[in-house]
């Protein structure tokens, strides 16, 4: 029988799983997924977060709804991969599974510790994420009673993951805005190191006037070097500087850490791979 071995049971890795247990012929294949966590959470949704339109419980499902009852779920953290030997060896019970195939599907995380003073004192105070459940949840409860400022929206860097997210947050916001009668106090600008708001060229010639429309401010090539956390603003490389009364932010995003312990990925911890066809 073959081995089939998923690592990673979020999107990605429930929809192979799903479609390969109807590909398959289940009487030759075993397929098993790995995942840390028993929630799944459904990712799209923590953009709404903030807003009052989801909740935390709005997004969260037990991972194993999800996934076909034809393959086993091991909820453990995958402590080495070594794709010479066809192993990988998780943490729980120092257990080792070989597998014939291997589908890496880890996902990324935010790593807001590469950027400097990004996570120091005003971290979930007056500058948030929404990239996780928590700090949407958290960025919700600050919403609620701010009356207005300055709202920064800045991405440290490319690539993020759905990178039109950030858009949909500065358009969200500014309805939030309008329906609670304080547009007019708040300023949003958008700091972003991509040469236009859209990460296609097309996009941003297209629909570029979209955020002067909405009197949302683009600030363009911005590459965050640091975050004056005393005077509440963010710095560039070329020495620009933001300044916040509330900062939210997309910190640099990085593939799972197994991935560098297994030292088979880039500098962000994602694994190099064939354009068209995925393999690695």
């Amino acid at each position: 029988m073959k081995r089939l071995l998923i690592l990673g049971g979020g999107t990605a890795g429930t929809m192979v799983a799903n479609r390969l247990v109807h590909e398959l012929d289940m009487n030759e294949w075993h397929i098993t997924v790995v995942d840390q966590d028993e929630i799944h959470y459904y990712q799209p949704g923590f953009l709404f977060i903030p807003f009052g339109t989801y909740g935390k419980a709005d997004v969260m499902r037990p991972k194993r709804d999800f996934l076909p009852r034809e393959v086993e779920v091991i909820i453990s953290e995958v402590r080495l991969i070594e794709p010479d030997k066809n192993l990988v060896h998780l943490v729980k019970e120092n257990r080792t599974l070989r597998y014939d195939y291997l589908i890496i599907a880890t996902g990324s995380r935010i790593a807001p510790e590469e950027t400097p003073g990004l996570m120091e004192d005003e971290w979930r105070k007056s500058i948030f994420d929404f990239y996780t459940p928590d700090g949407a949840v958290a960025l919700h409860r600050f919403l609620r009673t701010w009356q207005g400022g300055r709202l920064v929206v800045n991405v440290a860097e490319m690539p993020i993951k759905c990178p039109v997210a950030p858009l949909e947050f500065l358009f969200l916001a500014d309805a939030y805005f309008h329906d609670r009668g304080m547009r007019d106090r708040v300023e949003i600008i958008y700091a972003t190191p991509l040469s236009g708001a859209f990460t296609k060229p097309i996009a941003s010639r297209q629909l570029g006037d979209l955020l002067e429309q909405k009197n949302i401010r683009l600030i363009t090539d911005f590459n965050i070097a640091s975050v004056d956390v005393d005077r509440k603003a963010i710095i560039s490389y070329d020495d620009q500087r933001v300044e916040f009364d509330l900062l939210v932010s997309i910190p640099t995003n990085m593939g799972s850490e197994v991935i560098a312990r297994s030292g088979m990925g880039d500098d962000l911890n994602f694994v190099p791979t064939e354009k068209y066809t995925l393999k690695a």
